[in-house]
């Protein structure tokens, strides 16, 4: 097998930057991308034969850690009977059954391949059913790349320097407002200027795009009445919160209902598929059933719908799973917070449930402009430090830290361990 020096050599000539996602890039932390050939439990390896423990869990759905035999077991027995027929299959139901019954805001649910193409078709439905145009996002907040999306959005752009993209036309995002995380008079504002007119504000409940930014108190419960008050819907971005932060999500680990919700791959156990779903006559306006057009020929593929039921009922099954990774989390932030204040380091550490994020700078992050002050390249140095020392970070500043179930305290101990050593000597 090739290096990763090779591969990459030979990638660049034929793909776009050499990968195929720009959060995938080394470009913002210096050096190459390490192509990886294989995972298992909490670790990874590279072509080059380098172990790692990994911690972006390909960007949060494998909260089971990798290569769970159930999983397999589940997807290569779906395999064996198919991998697409384009038509419905049984496992669709049950996986849509599932859904509507742990996540008591979903009532009807739609399969569709992606967290990008969840958030769209949810914001077609917010405006098919209100028969409004305008929808408020906010700063910093991530909901894939489709092009009303792409306005002061968080993540790949954050880290590429890139404040929106080129390609959008101005029409497309000018029904797009912005609103500040966790200030409520943004939100506020938007309304007055433009009333009658929002369809939807859509949230990522807990930010994990601009590095990981929780919601203050109050503020997702106030966003929900501000919505209630101007006949808006609330749009929950779960595609990183949802199956992660307990089984009903961030709504229910925060007590807020929302309208609609967006999934991602975690429904699919890392495989590419996504859902939205919500209140009954919402989601009767979708076709065949309403005039809201979405169609995928891929959408409940039966591989992707049966390795997400597999994982989908263990952690059903077994609650103590996200006791055990929400430890976990608590462990590494209050690990870090000491580490921060016997150095001195201008730090903070942030987080919510088993997502966690280290900042580079000295003032307190709650949103997008503050996340902005972090010191990239002291970040830079850090992953590389880390990267040597065999902790797969993602290389960009602005994501989170993911704790699945086959992490050990050990292993969050060797993390705060080297994390120590890096801020004690930078």
């Amino acid at each position: 097998m090739q290096s990763s020096e090779q591969l990459f050599e030979r990638a660049v000539k034929r793909i776009p930057g050499g990968v195929n996602s720009p959060v995938r890039a080394f470009g913002p932390v210096g050096g190459r991308p390490r192509f990886m050939a294989k995972a298992d439990a909490q670790k990874i390896w590279d072509v080059d034969g380098k172990e790692y423990t990994d911690y972006i869990g390909s960007w949060g759905p494998m909260i089971l850690g990798h290569n769970h035999p159930k999983i397999l077991d589940a997807a290569a027995n779906a395999a064996k009977s198919g991998l697409s027929f384009g038509a419905a299959t049984p496992a669709e139901v049950e996986m849509a059954e599932l859904i509507c019954r742990v996540v008591p805001s979903i009532e009807m649910v739609r399969m569709v391949n992606s967290g990008t193409e969840a958030v769209m078709s949810a914001v077609r439905v917010a405006r098919g059913f209100t028969g409004r145009d305008k929808i408020i996002k906010f700063e910093g907040c991530y909901h894939g790349h489709c092009d009303s999306m792409l306005v002061k959005a968080g993540s790949g752009v954050m880290t590429s320097g890139i404040p929106d993209s080129a390609g959008v036309p101005q029409g497309c995002a000018q029904d797009t407002l912005t609103a500040v995380y966790n200030q409520i008079e943004s939100v506020e504002k938007l309304f007055a200027d433009h009333p009658d007119q929002v369809a939807a504000v859509i949230i990522e409940p807990v930010a994990a795009n601009m590095g990981v930014v929780p919601p203050k108190k109050e503020f997702l419960q106030q966003l929900r009445a501000l919505c209630s008050k101007h006949k808006a819907l609330l749009i929950f971005d779960e595609v990183i919160t949802g199956f992660r932060m307990g089984l009903s999500g961030a709504q229910g680990y925060f007590g807020v209902t929302p309208d609609l919700t967006t999934f991602g791959k975690i429904i699919g156990a890392g495989m590419p598929v996504g859902a939205y779903g919500g209140r009954r006559d919402i989601m009767e306006m979708v076709s065949p059933v309403g005039p809201v057009y979405q169609a995928g020929t891929l959408s409940g593929n039966p591989v992707a719908m049966a390795a997400g039921l597999a994982q989908l009922r263990i952690l059903e099954e077994h609650p103590e799973i996200y006791q055990y990774t929400e430890q976990l989390g608590r462990r590494y932030r209050k690990g870090i917070s000491e580490i921060i204040e016997q150095t001195g380091a201008a730090c903070r550490v942030t987080g919510a449930g088993s997502l966690s994020c280290l900042f580079f700078t000295g003032q307190e992050v709650t949103d997008y402009q503050s996340a902005k002050t972090s010191d990239t390249k002291r970040f830079a140095a850090y992953f590389r430090y880390m990267l040597e020392n065999g902790i797969y970070l993602a290389p960009s500043q602005f994501e989170a830290i993911f704790f699945s179930n086959a992490h050990t305290e050990a292993d969050i101990d060797r993390l705060l361990s080297l994390t120590e050593s890096f801020l004690s000597h930078e």
